[in-house]
């Protein structure tokens, strides 16, 4: 048993598809099907079911596959750790992150890192905040920021930047102009949401409890799964919505929404740096959390 054996069986168990696979290695199908009878021959169990154009892991497959994640982790560490200790910071890296700091706080983030160390390819992935802490408590990110600190006994979260929610409404709204606005009369508009599991959402549901009201209070209209779904449908004059303010700068600055405060409810939470507590990090993840934590001091 190989790494890259391993290395093909992982890849083959993520993209359930023999071809996809073999496209995403750079090899033909048949090499990545030898390798894994290979792989199957030597441990003398059936790892992979062949379901038509696709591949599902057997009860087999599935234990090997935690393990197989660990190796391959290790020697990325191994590597990372060699180029380290030579001067060099090279290799991969998945951070995995929340809506709004992946898409409006991550991205310069890793283009500065990048900047420093230009060896370095730093794959991006996105979800919701129960989604990335799950990311990190499964090892699949090393790192991650989220909005949310959700609970989970593995996760340790480190405080990196404050962000405040704002209200967002159409251009021509009656409100339109105003600086605020009251809870009781943002209780008669279509509010527009965040999924469940949204640190946006968190956010807003934990000043509202500390108001002594909750989301029953109000006039849902929708839930959408993306904040950038969310501005569309505000600007379309489907409801209003409160956002983060890092979000929606851009379109206020050009008049393509208008944002305001809610008089008496403050929203403010913070983005935080998820990591697992007992599972090691490579040098480069450690390069990597070091380098947001000082840009954002």
């Amino acid at each position: 048993m190989d790494l890259r054996q391993l290395e093909i069986f992982v890849k083959v168990v993520e993209l359930k598809s023999f071809s996809k696979a073999a496209e995403a290695l750079l090899l033909t199908q048949p090499t990545v099907s030898e390798h894994i009878r290979t792989l199957e021959q030597e441990l003398g169990v059936r790892l992979l079911d062949r379901l038509g154009r696709g591949a599902e892991s057997t009860a087999a497959g599935r234990l090997l596959l935690s393990h197989a994640t660990r190796m391959l982790q290790l020697q990325r560490e191994a590597l990372q750790a060699m180029d380290s200790f030579q001067g060099r910071l090279a290799g991969e890296l998945l951070v995995a992150a929340s809506t709004i700091p992946g898409e409006y706080v991550l991205p310069p983030l890793i283009g500065r890192f990048k900047e420093k160390f230009p060896d370095i390819a730093i794959t991006l992935l996105i979800g919701d905040s129960r989604a990335v802490v799950d990311w990190v408590a499964e090892g699949r990110a090393e790192v991650a920021v989220v909005g949310a600190r959700l609970p989970h006994r593995g996760i340790d979260y480190r405080e990196l930047m404050p962000d405040e929610l704002v209200l967002v409404v159409p251009v021509g709204h009656p409100w339109h102009g105003k600086k605020e606005v009251g809870l009781e009369e943002l209780r008669a508009e279509p509010l527009l949401m965040r999924e469940r599991g949204s640190g946006t959402r968190a956010a807003l549901e934990s000043a509202l409890a500390q108001a002594g009201l909750d989301l029953s209070a109000f006039r849902i209209v929708g839930e959408m799964g993306s904040t950038q779904a969310i501005k569309q449908a505000v600007k379309a004059g489907v409801g209003v919505s409160v956002v983060s303010r890092r979000a929606v700068e851009e379109e206020c600055r050009s008049g393509l929404v208008w944002c305001l405060k809610l008089r008496d409810l403050k929203v403010t939470r913070a983005f935080h740096i998820a990591t697992h507590r007992d599972r090691s990090r490579s040098p480069l993840a450690e390069a990597f959390r070091a380098f947001i934590e000082s840009e954002s001091a």
